[in-house]
């Protein structure tokens, strides 16, 4: 199949080797008044889930119709104030935390080159250099994410029994080491990259050609809040 001829997904999903995404990296949001609705549906939906309700369920609690709740959820409508505050009675919240999600800040770190934050990590043990090249804490993504540039140089030692929570993602810059995840040894080069459950026993074994340096980012649920 030529790369440049444009597919249906359903053809995509009988394609070997291709993975279709259930999120578009390139979509868009409608900007202005569209992002209160889309804020305001996406917190009656979750209160409601963490409540055990169905649209119905609420929609009797509240008195607000099932298709208004359903057009409300899916931000494709503009609720008036006295609906809002029937739901919000209805979810057991002020009627602000509904606008939570439309006021709250979005935030970006940047790390200018070299500048990455020193970290120990259990690998500094192992003489592993960790530099945090990010770090944006709690989030309403509920998802922290920790990117670090790892450097093995002569003095690390090898190292293949780390286990944590979350995902973890591999992309290899410098050097060549054999990292192992649970009974496979993957040897990674330059451009190489794996993806993997953190869970399992994972490391670097052999380190074949140093310095060696590689981007690691691993991934994990936000926790309590």
């Amino acid at each position: 199949m030529n790369s440049r001829t444009p597919v249906s997904v359903e053809t995509l999903d009988a394609v070997p080797g291709v993975v279709v995404l259930e999120q578009d990296p390139h979509a868009l949001r409608d900007n202005g008044e569209k992002r209160l609705e889309v804020a305001i549906g996406l917190e009656v939906r979750l209160l409601r889930k963490h409540l055990a309700l169905t649209v119905a369920e609420l929609a009797e609690r509240s008195d607000v119709s099932v298709g208004m709740l359903s057009k409300i959820e899916n931000g494709l409508t503009s609720p008036s104030l006295t609906t809002l505050q029937a739901i919000s009675h209805a979810l057991g919240v002020p009627i602000s935390q509904l606008l939570r999600r439309f006021e709250e800040e979005r935030h970006a770190h940047q790390v200018k080159a070299g500048e990455g934050v020193q970290r120990d990590r259990r690998g500094t043990r192992a003489g592993h250099q960790y530099a945090l090249l990010g770090y944006l804490g709690a989030n309403s993504a509920g998802v922290i994410v920790e990117p670090y540039m790892i450097t093995l140089n002569d003095e690390s030692d090898v190292f293949p029994t780390f286990q944590h929570d979350g995902l973890e993602y591999l992309y290899m810059i410098e050097g060549i080491v054999e990292y192992r995840h649970a009974d496979t040894v993957y040897r990674m080069e330059p451009g190489d990259s794996l993806f993997f459950d953190a869970d399992a026993p994972h490391g670097p074994e052999r380190l074949v050609e140093l310095p060696a340096r590689y981007l690691s980012v691993i991934s994990y649920p936000q926790r309590g809040g």
